[in-house]
Order: structure tokens, then C-alpha cells, then sequence
């Protein structure tokens, strides 16, 4: 496979822009510093964005691996996570100089020019490792594939959740006999819910936590209910937008609705862990959050975001591991990159430990995976995704967000209507989909075949 016809300009245009050019953080974590000097016959550079927990949780799975198998060395760097750390992946897979290893976001995968910036996996040497297709949900598996072939290895699944504190929600008499949330399959319910825990809160603190600021939740929120009502984005071909405007309204109205009501206050919409943590009833956040709650103390459970449209449906991503371009990929170091991935991702309890959903599914039926609260009441998430559309544009940090996310800030907000917003993140999205990709210069519809 040649090397892409890619430039620095270009790349880092993809990934962010010049200013970020100079930022990379980059830093050896664990005994990777080490792994160099090592006696190893075999050697696997691995790099990665996985920072504080996450970073702790990564470093334990790596060097459980090196005792397994000595005769691998591992040298594993963390970068500065989101776009400096895609804008240095990009520019080393263009120039021959990438790691063996490494990890993306899944939905940034179909922008990363797969076949000229990434390498397919080779399932059948996964396989030999002990991982195979039918060990992974089929949609989540699917959304690696492009062009036929495996370029996303999923590790896990991170979900937006619905937290909630159970000595606050008991008062409120919100608790059914198992302890646990009282059902919400409606708008009325979730309102509802809010209105009898507003009476069992403390003065002074918002009944929900929403980060009404901050573009990337609120995308996150939109992208969940929209896909409860069964809301679409493109045709297959990704050539027509088939965004439903209606259907969006009613979503901006939810969510707009939290701020007229009283129940969240956009003075204090970025510190929601901080009001929940204080004893606020509600918090939505990512799945990441479980270990700071586990840290304070408290009495809470969490679910996917309630089912208020009828159909359950949270949003939804996944680490997962890529192949950066090598045009000599090949050989020992190759095979020991497959190993390394297959082990981390078949041994990801520690992982669990830190929030996140195993993507391989044999772990959600073990003893030790069953005993993590609240990670076993959100696992059915998995099977209940709320992805952004397979695009070049999408995914974490992705052009997507940060062009349609501050359009929903605005009606959340308050300060555009939601019907008007909902036909502006129409015109966006049209906009975005004649747009070309700055990795190989092919719009959506020219771009690879999803799975």
C-alpha cells in the first residue's frame, strides 16, 4: 500500500487547524519508557489519548499484558487527547512514521481515509487470538467496516447517561421496591419525575445538571432523543439530507423546556457533577463520570437517557483500536499489534471499572463485570445506540459537533427558537454534506461503502 498523497496543510486543516499545530502533548506512561531497553524479541509502538482514570485503568491492562507475554515489548505514549492528538496520528501515518498501534474514536474512523491513513485489520490473525465478530454487538461491529474491511477494533462503548441520587429521589418517594428509578417512558413522566424531585432538593441547587452551555453535550442530548423518535440524517447514498425538521422541533422543545420550568439553571449549566455531587437529584453526563461519583461517596444510580419518545435509545461512542498506514506493515511487530489489541480487549474489566461498556460482550455475562453498580443497570446500552451518521464530518470532536452543537445551544438556551434552529441544522447539515473531506478530497457520497 503507498504511502497517501497527503500534505501538512491539508492534515491539519482535517484535524483542527495550524494553531494546533505546535500543541501536541506527548508523554510515555507505565513501563513503556522502558520497553526499548528491553530483551524483547518483539517490539510495539502504541499510542493513545487515555488520560487521568482512563489513562491509570490503560497502563494496569498494558503491563498485565507484559507479564503475559514477555517476550513483547510495549512502548506506549499518551497524547494530548482530541484533535492535536488526530492531527499528529494523520500526519505520522502520512509520513511513514506511525506506531504500530493506536486509538481512535469510532465515529472519527470514516474520516480518517481508511486505506490510505489506515490499515484493515486481519481478522482471521484476531481471531487466532481469540476474537471474533460474534463476540461483538453486530451494529457495533458493523460501524468499523468500510469498504468491506475491519478498520475500527471496538473496545468499548461510552454512553450519555441519566445519574441520579437515591437519598434525594427516596424523600420524593421516586424509588420503586428494587431500589432503583421509578420507570419513565414518556415526556410527561420525565417531567413529572422532575417536578416531585424539585420538592425533595435542597435550596440553592438545580433539580438537573445539563451542561446548557456547552456544544458537545447538547449535541450529545439531540442526537439520543432525535434518534428515539426515529429521526434520520441522510439517504444511503449520503447524496439527501432526510433530516426531519418536525421531529428535531420536538426534541429542541425538550430540551429547551428543562430551563423554562426552572429545573436547570444555565448560570450553573457547566458545573452539574459539581450540583449533583452537592445532593441535585439529576445529572447527565457521560459514562466516564461513574468513578468521581464512586470517589465522593454517593448514594446514586444511573440509566441510559430515559426512553421519553417510546423507544430507548441513548447516545452512544466507542474507543477503538486502529492500524495507523505503514507501508510495510507486516511481520512481528504486525502480529504482535493484533495480539496486543485482542488481549486488552478481551481482558477490559479494569476498564469496565472505570465506566465504560465492554465492547467485547462476553465480559457483561462474568461474575466480576455482574457485581459493578452501577455499570450492570446502563449495560443494555449497548444494544440501544444512538450513533451520529457514518460520515466523514461525524464523531468526537468532529466538524459535525462543533458546526450543528452551538446551533442547539442557541434554542436550549433560549435565545433562537427551536423550529427556526431545527431548519438551520438542516441547511448545516446540507452544507456539511457537499463539503469534501481535507484527508483525500472525496465528499460523503464519494467516499468508501459503509458496512
Amino acid at each position: 500500500m503507498g504511502r497517501p498523497d497527503l500534505n501538512r496543510r491539508r492534515l491539519l486543516a482535517a484535524a483542527g487547524g495550524a494553531a494546533i499545530a505546535g500543541s501536541f502533548g506527548f508523554a510515555a506512561l507505565g513501563t513503556g519508557a522502558d520497553a526499548l531497553a528491553s530483551t524483547a524479541r518483539t517490539r510495539v509502538r502504541y499510542w493513545n489519548l487515555f488520560s487521568g482514570g482512563d489513562g491509570y485503568n490503560m497502563i494496569a491492562m498494558l503491563d498485565a499484558f507484559r507479564r503475559a507475554h514477555p517476550d513483547i515489548a510495549v512502548k506506549d505514549s499518551t497524547l494530548q487527547w482530541g484533535n492535536p492528538f488526530y492531527t499528529k496520528l494523520a500526519m505520522a501515518a502520512a509520513g511513514n512514521r506511525a506506531p504500530d498501534l493506536g486509538v481512535m474514536h469510532m465515529g472519527r474512523v470514516t474520516g480518517f481515509a481508511p486505506g490510505r491513513l489506515l490499515d484493515a485489520w486481519d481478522v482471521d490473525l484476531l481471531a487466532g487470538y481469540g476474537l471474533r465478530e460474534q463476540d461483538y454487538n453486530p451494529g457495533l461491529w458493523r460501524r468499523g467496516v468500510i469498504d468491506g474491511k475491519l478498520y475500527a477494533l471496538p473496545l468499548d462503548v461510552h454512553v450519555q447517561l441519566c445519574f441520579y441520587r437515591k437519598d434525594v429521589l427516596r424523600k420524593a418517594g421516586l424509588l420503586g421496591a428494587d431500589g432503583r428509578i421509578v420507570p419513565i417512558t414518556s415526556t410527561d413522566d420525565w417531567f413529572g419525575v422532575l417536578k416531585e424531585a424539585r420538592k425533595a432538593t435542597r435550596k440553592g441547587l438545580q433539580t438537573i445538571g445539563l451542561w446548557i452551555n456547552d456544544q458537545n453535550f447538547q449535541w450529545w442530548f439531540f442526537v439520543a432523543f432525535y434518534t428515539q423518535l426515529g429521526g434520520t440524517w441522510f439517504d444511503d447514498a449520503r447524496t439527501r439530507v432526510t433530516f426531519d425538521t418536525d421531529k428535531a422541533t420536538q426534541v429542541l422543545e425538550f430540551l429547551r423546556r428543562h430551563v423554562t420550568d426552572g429545573y436547570a439553571d444555565p448560570a450553573k449549566g457547566s458545573v452539574g457533577s459539581e450540583q449533583f455531587i452537592n445532593g441535585s437529584p439529576f445529572a447527565w453526563e457521560g459514562n466516564w463520570s461513574v468513578p468521581v461519583y464512586d470517589s465522593a461517596k454517593l448514594d446514586y444510580g444511573a440509566i441510559p437517557l430515559p426512553p421519553v419518545f417510546g423507544h430507548r435509545a441513548t447516545h452512544a461512542e466507542s474507543h477503538t483500536f486502529v492500524l495507523p498506514h505503514q507501508s510495510d506493515r507486516g511481520g512481528a511487530a504486525d502480529e504482535a499489534a493484533h495480539r496486543l489489541a485482542a488481549y486488552v480487549v478481551t481482558h477490559a474489566t479494569q476498564w469496565a471499572a472505570g465506566g465504560h461498556i465492554p465492547a467485547y460482550t462476553p465480559t457483561l455475562s462474568t461474575p466480576a463485570y455482574k457485581k459493578l453498580y452501577p455499570q450492570n443497570e446502563y449495560a443494555s446500552a449497548i444494544d440501544h445506540q444512538a450513533n451520529e451518521p457514518k460520515v466523514w464530518f461525524a464523531g468526537s470532536t468532529g466538524i459535525l459537533a462543533q458546526r450543528v452543537g452551538p446551533i442547539v445551544v442557541s434554542s436550549t438556551l433560549g435565545s433562537a427558537k427551536p423550529d427556526v434552529v431545527a431548519r438551520r441544522m438542516r441547511s448545516e447539515l446540507g452544507t456539511l454534506l457537499a463539503m469534501k473531506n481535507p484527508m483525500d478530497g472525496k465528499t460523503a457520497a464519494q467516499g468508501g461503502a459503509s458496512a
